[in-house]
């Protein structure tokens, strides 16, 4: 019986090191700082059968976005402009806006959700992400989905 592939977005820091590990060793690689798999698992510090075990299944989500449909989930206070300051992000990013929703607010709070399409000039959608997060009454920012 063939098993199904899932997929989970998961934040950086709930991440066990050496996953984060592996994705380091593929950089390095794939950058050609390191001449050999046994040099890149030797400098950051994991074995080459942890490698190997993970390298396929741990990637940057911003290297596998490109060409793909996101969709967001946010709370946001209800504030005049909070709402343009979280597209303007979006739009600095260089993502193109496919869709908005967003809910009456209830007690002061929002919820929105956008579906973005990532473009090849699109830059780091964990970087988007986070910058979203940062502005002023924005409550979180989650990832939901990809197509």
């Amino acid at each position: 019986m063939e098993e199904s592939t899932t997929y989970f977005v998961v934040k950086k820091r709930a991440l066990p090191e050496v996953l984060l590990k592996v994705v380091e060793v593929n950089r390095l690689l794939e950058a050609q700082k390191v001449s050999s798999v046994q040099e890149a698992v030797e400098r950051v510090g994991i074995s080459r059968s942890s490698y190997y075990k993970y390298k396929e299944d741990i990637f940057p989500f911003h290297d596998s976005a490109q060409g793909t449909t996101i969709t967001l989930a946010c709370r946001m206070d209800d504030e005049p402009g909070l709402l343009s300051d979280v597209l303007k992000v979006v739009a600095e990013f260089g993502a193109n806006i496919l869709t908005i929703h967003q809910t009456i607010p209830i007690n002061g709070i929002a919820s929105l959700s956008l579906s973005i399409q990532i473009l090849d000039t699109t830059s780091d959608v964990s970087a988007m992400v986070t910058e979203m997060e940062k502005r002023s009454g924005v409550h979180n920012v989650k990832v939901l989905g990809r197509e």
